[in-house]
């Protein structure tokens, strides 16, 4: 009796995210459909990226960004996020070697505030920094240090973005598919990324689904002005996200895939995915011990039980949970196409999904233990931060407001 109720849910489970979740698994919202770049109108847009010992990548993400093709003019801020690895120093050759020295500007901080996380801070000193122009830019471009663009991508956001009156263009960047453990685990990262934030009902701007990806995200700086600026999210691990539910509020926002823009992050090994997964999937749940009983279960449901009843359960249960198990592969089977992988590697999702699970569980374990939210040396996590704020002193925040450099 249990088992045929735990298929019985799966199945459900299944035909609802199939037929009601925005169609998400079927990779439509493309930013191939987002805007003709030949008729981007004439901008200057000026791109903010929070960098952190990204000495390795940064070249090749600025000399892209320098090399954009469109009617208008790009200049860049690079916020240096105490790097102890010369990424300053490596953005300064990278412009000057291309003689647009004048276009790029770097400034340097001792980290967020208190109550910031690293990346928002810097973002946020960023665009204190841009606030000061003297010409206001038509767009602000926040991107990771770690990206590669196609030629043609800035002058499709902006045609895009115009032409929807989008005040949040976003691009999920597509990630590196190349070790073994990014082959597995990578499209599985995306798919469950669409699944909770559709992007068809993130486009709609009568939905209250809200979402962006934070590699490349497109802003108005007036509407962002205008919701109070990256301090209200000060804290959000799953910053973009955030952004997004926080820009939808001033306006439409689009959120797609594109194959034009390269993650130049590399995840070789299995533990190198987990730590990216396990910074903020407890986040994801809001911290709430009640959501990850609900998710877990969830999970096991969906995605465990199908495989183990469809082999070994008795019947009514092995019947729905065989068909359960084959519109799981069915909706997987676009993603790992979207990569040039076999689609029969879609019949394993379970096994992937188990990983992601365990995932979620030690995010929350080490939330528990005060380390949650690490990245780069940092822990970011409510618990965490409020370890970090009983060790500062008013001037040792002050030491990190931000010095031009």
């Amino acid at each position: 009796m249990l088992a045929t109720f735990i298929s019985i849910i799966g199945l459900f489970a299944w035909l609802y995210l199939i037929t009601l979740r925005g169609a998400f698994w079927r990779l439509t919202e493309h930013d191939r459909n987002l805007g003709d770049q030949d008729a981007a109108p004439a901008a200057h847009v000026v791109a903010i990226i929070p960098a952190r010992n990204e000495a390795e990548v940064i070249e090749k993400s600025l000399a892209s960004l320098f090399a954009q093709q469109f009617d208008g003019r790009l200049d860049i801020i690079l916020v240096d996020d105490e790097s102890d690895d010369g990424t300053a120093e490596v953005a300064r050759r990278c412009a000057a070697a291309r003689g647009v020295g004048d276009r790029l500007t770097v400034i340097s901080s001792r980290g967020p505030d208190a109550g910031w996380t690293g990346k928002l801070g810097a973002m946020q000193r960023g665009f204190d920094r841009l606030r000061r122009l003297s010409l206001k830019p038509d767009f602000v471009l926040f991107c990771d240090a770690d990206i590669e663009f196609s030629p043609h991508v800035l002058a499709r956001l902006v045609s895009g973005a115009t032409t929807r009156g989008a005040v949040l263009t976003s691009l999920m960047v597509k990630l590196r598919c190349e070790s073994v453990a990014e082959r597995w685990l990578v499209p599985a990262f995306i798919f469950f990324f669409q699944k909770l934030y559709p992007f068809r009902h993130v486009n709609d701007p009568e939905h209250a689904a809200a979402g962006a990806a934070g590699g490349v995200m497109l802003v108005r700086p007036e509407a962002l002005t205008a919701a109070g600026g990256f301090s209200a999210i000060r804290g959000a691990l799953i910053d973009d996200c955030a952004l997004g539910a926080l820009m939808k509020a001033q306006g439409p926002i689009w959120l797609g895939l594109t194959e034009d823009v390269h993650s130049l992050r590399a995840y070789p090994r299995l533990a190198d995915i987990s730590r990216m997964v396990v910074r903020s999937a407890y986040a994801q749940l809001s911290y709430s011990p009640w959501r990850l009983a609900g998710a877990l279960f969830g999970m096991a449901a969906a995605y465990l039980a199908p495989p183990y009843l469809a082999l070994f359960g008795e019947s009514p249960a092995r019947e729905a949970a065989l068909v359960s198990w084959m519109l799981m592969a069915q909706a997987y089977m676009p993603t790992l196409r979207f990569y040039g992988l076999s689609r029969l590697r879609a019949f394993a999702l379970p096994g992937v999904a188990a990983c992601y699970t365990w995932f979620t569980v030690e995010s929350a374990w080490r939330h528990l233990r005060g380390r949650g939210g690490e990245w780069k040396g940092r822990y970011q996590a409510p618990l965490a931060q409020s370890a970090a704020q009983r060790f500062e002193s008013p001037d040792e925040i002050e030491a990190g407001r931000e010095i031009e450099v």
